[in-house]
C-alpha cells in the first residue's frame, strides 16, 4: 500500500530569516523554481513569501507547488489566550486560504534562539508544575481555537533555545496537553540536539501526536562542539550543526519507519539551517529530497 506522505521544504535551505546574511541576496522564485526542479511538491513559508492570502497562492501556483504550513511565532508561555487569538488571525486565515492542515506553534516567549552571543544553557524553563499545567492549558485552548475557527490542528515545534527543548520537556508537555488539541511537530535535529542521543527513541514514544514532520540531519562533532563550547544556536547554525537528510548521523530508515508504523500521514520536510555559501542550495535540497524519496519508496 502506498504510504500517502509528501516530500516539502522549507526555505531556510536558500535563505535564512533569522540570519538574513545567509542567502538574504536570494530570490524567493530561485528557492521555488529549483524546489519544483528537484521534485519538492510544497513549501513551508518564510519572511520572503506573499502576506495576503490570494497573492501567496498565486506564486505558489505559478511554481505548481503546494503551501505546507508556516511557522507562527507564539507567546503562551508568558503571555494572555485571547491576545494570542487576536494575534493569530492574520496568519491562519493565510493558511487556511491556502490548504493547509497544521499550523506550526513555535514559543518565542523568553526565547533565546534568536540571540546569537547567548549561549543554549541559559534558555528559558520552567520552575513548577503549576507553570507547565498553566501553559498545557492554553496551549490547548489555542489550539480548540485553531480548529473551530481555522481548520487547523496545533503542530508543536519543540525548539532550541525555547522552553520546550530536552526530550523531557518533549515528554511533560505530551503528557500535560490534550491529544486531541495539541500536536507534536517532530523536528528530528532539534530532538538530537536538544539531548535526545537517539531521536528514534523519543519519537517512538510519541509517534501517535506527530501531526507534522521536520527532516533535518545533524553533524554530530559540531553538535557536541557547541555543547563544550557554550555556543548559542545561532553560532551553532553558522558553524554547521545541522545539515540535510543523508548528510549526517541521524538514522533516517528508522525515523521513517517509525513514522509509517504510527500511521503518520502528512509532510515530511526537508528543513536544514545552513550557509548556502558553504552548503550549496540546490545541492543540498537535492540530496536531500533524493534521500527521503528512496525511503518513502521503500515503505511504499
Amino acid at each position: 500500500m502506498t504510504w500517502n506522505v509528501r516530500i516539502g521544504i522549507n526555505p531556510i535551505s536558500w535563505s535564512n530569516d533569522d540570519l538574513p546574511e545567509l542567502g538574504g541576496d536570494t530570490p524567493l522564485e530561485t528557492a521555488l523554481s529549483e524546489g519544483a526542479e528537484i521534485g519538492y511538491e510544497g513549501f513551508e513559508l518564510g519572511n520572503k513569501f506573499p502576506k495576503e492570502p490570494g497573492a501567496l497562492a498565486d506564486k505558489l501556483a505559478e511554481f505548481k507547488v503546494a503551501c505546507v504550513s508556516g511557522w507562527y511565532s507564539g507567546w503562551l508561555a508568558e503571555g494572555e489566550l485571547d491576545a494570542e487569538i487576536d494575534r493569530c488571525a492574520a496568519h491562519m486565515k493565510k493558511l487556511q486560504f491556502n490548504g493547509c492542515r497544521v499550523a506550526v506553534y513555535g514559543e518565542v516567549a523568553g526565547s533565546i534562539q534568536g540571540r546569537i552571543d547567548t549561549p543554549l544553557a541559559r534558555r528559558p524553563v520552567f520552575t513548577s508544575d503549576a507553570q507547565w499545567q498553566g501553559y498545557a492549558k492554553r496551549l490547548d485552548a489555542f489550539g480548540e481555537h485553531l480548529q473551530a475557527a481555522y481548520g487547523l490542528t496545533l503542530a508543536y515545534h519543540h525548539h532550541m533555545g525555547a522552553y520546550v527543548q530536552a526530550p523531557e520537556d518533549v515528554d511533560r508537555l505530551m503528557a500535560e496537553t490534550d491529544p486531541a488539541l495539541v500536536g507534536l511537530l517532530f523536528d528530528t535535529g532539534h530532538a538530537y540536539f536538544g539531548g535526545a542521543s537517539d531521536p528514534v527513541a523519543l519519537l517512538k514514544k510519541h509517534a501517535k501526536r506527530v501531526v507534522h514532520a521536520h527532516c533535518k540531519d545533524v553533524r554530530a562533532e559540531v553538535v557536541e562542539m557547541s555543547r563544550n563550547r557554550q555556543w548559542s544556536f545561532l553560532q551553532s547554525v553558522l558553524n554547521g550543526a545541522f545539515t540535510v537528510p543523508g548528510d549526517g548521523a541521524i538514522d533516517f530508515a528508522a525515523v521513517l519507519q517509525t513514522l509509517r508504523h504510527a500511521g503518520y500521514e502528512g509532510w515530511l520536510v526537508v528543513e536544514a539551517e545552513q550557509d548556502p555559501a558553504v552548503a550549496p542550495s540546490y545541492q543540498y535540497a537535492k540530496k536531500g529530497y533524493e534521500t527521503l524519496r528512496a525511503l518513502v519508496e521503500k515503505l511504499s
